[in-house]
């Protein structure tokens, strides 16, 4: 969300001022063979809030680039429950960073029952490296508070907002809920993946955390992915990097104004669609009502 007056259909994340607010929608488009499809236009695209069809007021196409900055953020469970994944979590998240050139930076989040929270720009991506790797385990699992802190971190910063999270899904905080985290998602512009370590994990409790984690990354039009092997690490990853080069991002006025609280839900359809085809997006968001402090 962004607050605006004037629209002006700039390259990436528009500046805005003013009273009336902008949603900002990260959109993919995949083919019936799953590659995304790219070359589309703003005419292409119809955007609907609530039902209700919302004029398009900026678009744009393309990988990131100096208009378009790219901010990546990595989580790392660090919890007693991932000894037996870390080394190969750490070791994937590592080689993203180190093929993913166009990010401006790095925030790191690692957490078990403490959370701690570093951005990197390239220069210090040494250092970065070093950090993942050496990372010790702890008892606890703060996965719902890390994710609100990196929600923060995002707040207010131009650019695509890019979050791959390394975890099995687990949260034994007594922190955020899981379905405060889904509203902070809701309030942000945040695109979440998830690379979910959880062939380690009894067969009742790896069904529940897939779907915990499959909802909160289609919550945010991203996608979850459960790796068990390197080579399935390395497919998530050309996937990630391919919806990273073929976003769109699509910006629209919504015609109720009223800051309730509420969430509204979006969605985001070709005009022409052929078979097969399919958009997506993220479900939808919530605009802060007056005084709410969250995000602020």
């Amino acid at each position: 969300m962004a607050v605006a007056t004037l629209v002006t259909p700039l390259a990436g994340r528009q500046v805005f001022r003013g009273t009336v607010e902008v949603v900002r929608l990260p959109v993919v488009v995949f083919a019936r063979d799953g590659a995304p499809v790219r070359g589309l236009t703003a005419d292409d695209f119809e955007v609907f809030e609530g039902g209700r069809r919302q004029p398009v007021a900026f678009f744009a196409e393309g990988p990131p680039g100096p208009d378009v900055p790219l901010h990546l953020g990595i989580m790392l469970d660090r919890s007693e429950s991932m000894e037996l994944d870390l080394k190969a979590a750490s070791a994937a998240a590592i080689r993203f960073i180190d093929a993913l050139d166009e990010a401006r930076d790095v925030t790191l989040v690692e957490f078990e029952k403490a959370i701690q929270v570093s951005r990197f720009s390239p220069a210090n991506y040494p250092q970065l490296f070093s950090r993942i790797r050496d990372g010790k385990l702890g008892p606890l699992t703060a996965l719902n508070d890390a994710i609100g802190r990196y929600v923060e971190t995002t707040h207010g910063r131009d650019g695509q907002h890019v979050l791959v999270l390394y975890t099995d899904g687990g949260d034994s905080a007594n922190g955020l809920t899981a379905a405060d985290v889904q509203t902070l998602l809701r309030m942000g512009d945040v695109m979440v993946y998830v690379m979910g370590y959880v062939e380690n994990l009894p067969a009742g409790e790896r069904l529940r955390m897939q779907g915990t984690l499959t909802r909160m990354a289609e919550e945010t039009g991203g996608e979850a992915f459960f790796p068990s092997s390197v080579k399935d690490v390395s497919a998530a990853y050309a996937r990630i990097r391919a919806e990273i080069d073929a976003r769109y991002t699509l910006g629209y006025v919504p015609s109720e104004t009223v800051r309730d609280g509420r969430f509204r839900r979006v969605e985001v359809r070709l005009r022409h669609p052929e078979p097969g085809i399919r958009v997506r997006t993220r479900s939808g968001y919530i605009v802060r009502s007056s005084g709410d402090p969250r995000l602020e």
